[in-house]
């Protein structure tokens, strides 16, 4: 999760001026000047196109994308914000970012009561239809890779080719019992990616960074919740329980399109055994590499390393695209 530069020092209470607003705006307009409008996307629950169940807040290109590339976020801020410094290295490589809020996430969200991955893959496949792109590569970090993960595997002849970013598909509901993660049970974990005071925004940085921020002061991330985690908290919680509850790696399916793995060597949150886990299941139809001196966040520690190897792997031949070596 991204964080603005914090306040001047000695700064006490709640700021006066909102600096989490103020960066949001700044993304908007380098999303802007990167030539990206956003869009409102309705979709309806049933036939009837004017009762629309689902928005799906989207950036797409002002031109006919001929290379798009999907991209989809974590859990955290929206889109906006993991995404900024991807844009410019990607349109300089000839790709034409696509980026969603998933739903309850930025400008999404929706009166179903369906939670699950299988629902955040098909309402973001109703989008790309809806926007006239019917095949494109995909890029899911964190949470967006479970989503991305789901939407190959049951979108295939859309889903060219996939990279996931410390997605860890492979965990069981066991795991969390059994010690792998630092947290115990799904509701743990809900605590701490759906943080509400600032001692659990610190908690939740100082795990997902190697190098966090030494100085977090409380009015600053008072203004971060407010301005960006202070809306559908519950609905997010409940992202979580679906996404966990019964999980069994021996029912995920295995995508049949060339995959992409990236890791934070250090990832405390998915730790570097789901990686390794995602590379076996995928039985030699993927790469995985490996990014020194960075954790989960290493989408936001190291992207110029990340955005290589996505550039690198989309522009492979198919049978260059994955060879189950690991790459550190």
């Amino acid at each position: 999760m991204p964080l603005p530069p914090p306040p001047a020092a000695g700064s006490r209470g709640r700021c006066v001026l909102s600096f989490a607003a103020a960066r949001d705006r700044c993304f908007s307009r380098r999303f802007l000047r990167a030539g990206l409008r956003p869009l409102a996307i309705p979709l309806p629950a049933g036939l009837d196109p004017a009762q629309a169940a689902t928005t799906v807040h989207i950036w797409v290109p002002s031109r006919p994308p001929r290379n798009p590339l999907l991209l989809l976020h974590g859990f955290g801020a929206s889109a906006t914000w993991q995404w900024a410094p991807y844009l410019r290295p990607l349109i300089a490589a000839g790709f034409d970012p696509i980026v969603p809020d998933l739903v309850f996430f930025g400008g999404s969200c929706t009166r179903l009561p369906d939670r699950s991955d299988a629902f955040q893959a098909s309402t973001i496949k109703a989008a790309m239809d809806a926007i006239g792109v019917p095949r494109f590569g995909l890029v899911g970090v964190s949470y967006g890779g479970f989503v991305g993960y789901r939407m190959a595997a049951m979108f295939p002849e859309a889903v060219e080719r996939v990279a996931l970013i410390c997605a860890g598909v492979c965990l069981e509901e066991k795991d969390l019992a059994e010690g792998l993660f630092p947290v115990a049970g799904v509701g743990e974990a809900a605590a701490l990616l759906v943080p509400r005071r600032p001692e659990e925004v610190r908690r939740l940085v100082r795990l997902t960074f190697v190098r966090p921020p030494l100085i977090m002061p409380s009015c600053f991330l008072w203004d971060y919740i407010k301005v960006m985690g202070s809306v559908h908290n519950q609905e997010k919680t409940e992202l979580l329980y679906a996404l966990i509850n019964g999980r069994q790696l021996s029912t995920l399916p295995k995508l049949t399109q060339p995959t992409l793995i990236i890791w934070g060597e250090q990832d405390r949150v998915f730790p570097m055994e789901l990686a390794h886990r995602l590379n076996r299941h995928l039985d030699g139809n993927s790469r995985l590499v490996v990014i020194k001196d960075a954790g989960h966040a290493v989408n936001l520690e190291k992207p110029k390393e990340v955005c290589k190897n996505i550039i690198e792997f989309f522009k492979e031949p198919a049978a260059e695209a994955a060879n189950g070596d690991d790459k550190v």
